[in-house]
């Protein structure tokens, strides 16, 4: 008898940069409305998606990174955890696959703490995922979510986070389990053998990338300068309203985007399309995406 299968392998995609190993985990995907899109119609990014043959309402992928380097492993962001959609929170499952288990985990590198990046940092519990791993991000994204001026500013606006301020408590009960090791970086620091952490201000405060360099290559994992690539690569100024500062959002994507189609710097994002490798080069007075074709070996 046949047996049809029911769901893909796990996903997951290795790629050296140098003698540093990256491996992509996939937390799966999200579904959501077009109207988070700003500085465009729904009409507009609707046939935007569906002229690449992509799904409407927008689906949204999630990507986390781990990084072993210097006889050490990172993790960069945990994704959505049990607290979302069903489609998300595929992390641990995936991370399974490549045969590192949680408490192998030395240091948690976050991008940001949004939720669809954050909330697999803490069980249901309380208690933390990675229960060896340190926790680092930029200053200023741990100062703005303690901060109860910004959460009160939130709450009146709506700017930024559109649950009325949730994403505060729930940001800071993902931290929570990691206080007493916590770390806090600038740009420009190397936070993990062969990484450095670059700022990138405008979706959040403390926003970041992380460029990686070995044995002359290296990869820029930018994070969050775009949530739909489809959208944003060739329509720059659609913002989202998650962002903080939408205009300083929209004046990074625009510098990331000149930087690494000038340096044709490898890429890697959290909501590209897995296994979320690209590079993004220059199309008469815009931008198009050139997603990497998988390679067999190593």
């Amino acid at each position: 008898m046949t047996t049809i299968p029911t769901e893909q392998v796990p996903a997951i995609h290795h790629r050296r940069v140098g003698d540093i190993m990256l491996t992509v985990v996939s937390d799966g995907f999200l579904e959501g409305s077009m109207a988070v899109l700003q500085n465009i119609s729904v009409e507009d990014s609707s046939e935007m998606l569906r002229s690449v043959f992509r799904p409407v309402p927008r689906r949204t992928s999630l990507n986390c990174f781990i990084i072993r380097s210097g006889g050490r492993t990172a993790l960069i962001d945990t994704g959505a955890g049990t607290h979302m959609q069903k489609s998300s929170g595929q992390l641990l499952r995936n991370l399974a696959a490549t045969g590192i288990a949680p408490a192998g985990i030395d240091t948690v590198l976050m991008t940001h703490l949004h939720p669809d990046h954050s909330n697999g940092l803490a069980t249901a519990e309380g208690g933390a995922f990675f229960p060896a791993a340190e926790l680092a991000m930029h200053a200023d994204e741990h100062a703005y979510w303690t901060s109860e001026e910004a959460e009160a500013e939130v709450a009146r606006t709506g700017q930024g986070v559109p649950t009325g301020g949730a994403y505060f408590p729930m940001a800071k009960r993902q931290m929570a389990p990691y206080a007493d090791r916590l770390r806090l970086f600038q740009g420009g620091a190397e936070v993990f053998p062969g990484v450095t952490a670059m700022h990138f201000p405008g979706h959040t405060p403390g926003h970041c990338g992380f460029l990686i360099a070995s044995g002359g290559q290296s990869l820029l994992i930018w994070g969050d300068i775009v949530h739909l690539p489809e959208v944003q690569v060739p329509r720059p100024e659609v913002t989202i309203l998650f962002d903080v500062d939408p205009p300083q959002a929209a004046a990074t994507r625009r510098r990331v985007f000149d930087m690494v189609a000038t340096e044709k710097t490898h890429i890697a994002g959290m909501h590209l399309h897995f296994p979320a490798t690209a590079h993004l080069g220059r199309e008469g007075n815009g931008y198009r995406l050139f997603p990497e074709a998988w390679e067999q070996t190593l």
